[in-house]
């Protein structure tokens, strides 16, 4: 089972929270991640949530060649 340290991903307000609200918390819940931020992810991508950042394909695709570059 994978574990992370909440209180190092997202900000003092959230890093109590469950699970489910996290998911639906807005992005600029995680550390570093601005409300401006989150206004470029929603007109870009439509982002609104953590959950949905966590889907988007395009990190998904940089997830997994990062991957790939730190196996070689």
């Amino acid at each position: 089972m994978a574990s992370i340290d909440l209180e190092k991903v997202l900000d003092k307000a959230w890093a109590d929270k469950g699970l489910p609200e996290i998911l639906a918390a807005p992005v600029s819940a995680l550390k570093g991640v601005s409300d401006r931020d989150g206004e470029l992810l929603k007109e870009a991508f439509g982002i609104t949530t953590v959950a949905e950042l966590g889907e988007l394909k395009y990190a998904r695709w940089a997830q997994a060649l990062a991957a790939l570059g730190a196996a070689r």
